[in-house]
């Protein structure tokens, strides 16, 4: 059971790194690791993405 619950949380692990910086395309990257996340590839892809997005808060408010 534990490894099942590791394994959920391993595998969205990019999905959760986004919604915890509050990324603009935090949506983006939950579908793309939804879909293509069984792909090695399509989840590389989405950890990069959440790993370097640019926070809602510094892209909203750039200029302050």
């Amino acid at each position: 059971m534990h490894f099942l619950i590791f394994g959920i949380g391993l595998y969205f692990l990019p999905a959760i790194i986004a919604g915890v910086r509050h990324t603009h395309n935090s949506t983006g990257i939950l579908l793309l690791n939804l879909f293509l996340g069984w792909t090695v590839i399509g989840w590389v892809v989405a950890l990069l993405m959440s790993i370097f997005s640019v926070p809602y808060y510094v892209y909203y408010h750039r200029g302050w």
